[in-house]
C-alpha cells in the first residue's frame, strides 16, 4: 500500500453535526421537519445530489442549487466557528506522513475543504486534496477516488480509503481501493459489509494500517 486516502466529513472533522444543524434549520425555514434518515441518505454525496434529496423529500418550495446557497451560508458561520477534528487524526497523520502518500477526497465543496485544512493546520500534510467542484457523480459513484487516484499517480489497488459513510464505503470498493470504514455516531447503523474492516476509531484504523503495512498486504 503506497497511500491513504481521507474522506473528511465526519472522519477527518466533526462536521456532520453541523450539517444536519444546517439542514434542520433550512427545513424549519419553511415550516418542515426531517427524519434522520433523510439526513443519512444526503451523507457522503456531492451537494446537489444531496440537496435534491432534501427538497424532493420536504417538498420544499425552492431548486436544489438554492438549497445548496442557504447551507452554505449556514456553513461558512458554522465551520469557522464550531469545528473539531475528530478523535486521533492527528495520531494518524503523524503516523504515517512522510511513510505513505496522504490524500483528502471530499464529497464537500472546495471552499469547505479549504476551511478545514487551513483551521486544523494540516494542509501541507497532503499530497492531493480533492473536493467535489470537478466531480460530475458523487458517491456512490467511484468517480472521486478515481480521479484521487490518479493525482496521486497511483492504481487504486495500491490505496488505502477511510470512510465514514455507507456510500462512501462504496464508492472506494467500486473504485478497486482497500477501504475500512470507522463509522460515526451519525453514520454507526448503515451498512459496511463491503468495507475490508471496521475500526471503532481512527486509533484502531492507524493500528489496523500499520498491521497490513508490516505484512505487506
Amino acid at each position: 500500500m503506497k497511500a491513504i486516502i481521507f474522506d473528511m466529513d465526519g472522519l477527518m472533522i466533526d462536521s456532520e453535526r453541523l450539517y444536519f444543524q444546517a439542514e434542520r434549520e433550512i427545513a424549519w425555514t419553511f415550516g418542515r421537519n426531517i427524519r434522520d434518515e433523510i439526513l443519512q441518505k444526503m451523507m457522503g454525496r456531492n451537494p446537489i445530489e444531496g440537496m435534491e434529496i432534501l427538497v424532493r423529500e420536504l417538498e420544499l418550495p425552492i431548486s436544489s442549487q438554492e438549497a445548496v446557497r442557504m447551507r452554505n451560508d449556514l456553513m461558512r458561520q458554522k465551520m469557522r466557528t464550531g469545528l473539531r477534528a475528530m478523535p486521533g487524526l492527528s495520531h494518524i497523520i503523524d503516523a504515517f506522513y512522510g511513510r505513505l502518500k496522504l490524500a483528502i477526497s471530499t464529497g464537500a465543496q472546495k471552499e469547505f475543504l479549504d476551511i478545514a485544512v487551513d483551521q486544523l493546520g494540516i494542509r501541507d500534510k497532503f499530497d492531493v486534496l480533492q473536493a467535489s467542484d470537478e466531480i460530475i457523480r458523487g458517491k456512490p459513484d467511484p468517480e472521486i477516488f478515481l480521479k484521487t487516484c490518479d493525482g496521486l499517480g497511483l492504481e487504486p489497488k495500491e490505496c488505502i480509503v477511510l470512510e465514514d459513510s455507507e456510500n462512501g464505503v462504496r464508492a472506494a470498493r467500486r473504485a478497486g481501493c482497500l477501504v475500512i470504514a470507522v463509522p460515526s455516531e451519525y453514520t454507526q447503523r448503515q451498512d459496511f459489509r463491503s468495507a475490508c474492516f471496521i475500526a471503532s476509531d481512527l486509533f484502531e484504523a492507524a493500528n489496523h494500517i500499520e498491521a497490513l503495512i508490516c505484512s505487506g498486504s
